[in-house]
């Protein structure tokens, strides 16, 4: 049996809706996280922060990460050796939520070590909120575990 042309332009126009209808479809099943629930209070509070990474360059050093064992062990800049420093450390995973892994600290030997859990791949960012003598530092860095 042969088509006449009539016949072809509607198999490629019905073709088009049912690849249009496929795309809405799987587009609005799609899932998006934000980073934040209260993204606006905290975009708000946002020059504590800057503050605390201006801070965080006057101290001078660097952070120092490593992955041993499950263990993610953070080491803060020499100038935190000589006191108490407290603060949180955030694993942030910018694709999936429920990967985020965050942990409250106190240490006097400027390390930190985080237990990792075993779902735990791919490219984090490190956002550490420390305080040491009533002030606060911010270090942000990314690391691949």
């Amino acid at each position: 049996m042969k088509f006449n042309w009539g016949y072809k332009i509607l198999f490629v126009y019905l073709a088009f809706v049912a690849g249009i209808v496929f795309l809405a479809i799987k587009a609005s099943t799609q899932k998006f996280d934000l980073v934040q629930q209260d993204y606006y209070a905290d975009e708000l509070k946002y020059q504590n922060v800057i503050d605390a990474k201006e801070h965080a360059k006057l101290a001078g050093g660097d952070l120092s990460t490593t992955v041993v064992n499950g263990h993610l062990i953070i080491q803060l800049p020499i100038s935190f050796n000589s006191a108490v420093a407290k603060g949180t450390a955030h694993l942030y995973y910018a694709a999936d939520e429920t990967k985020d892994l965050s942990k409250k600290f106190t240490v006097s030997n400027a390390r930190i070590d985080m237990e990792l859990l075993t779902k735990m791949k791919g490219k984090y960012t490190l956002k550490l909120e420390v305080e040491k003598e009533g002030v606060n530092f911010y270090y942000e860095e990314k690391i691949m575990l």
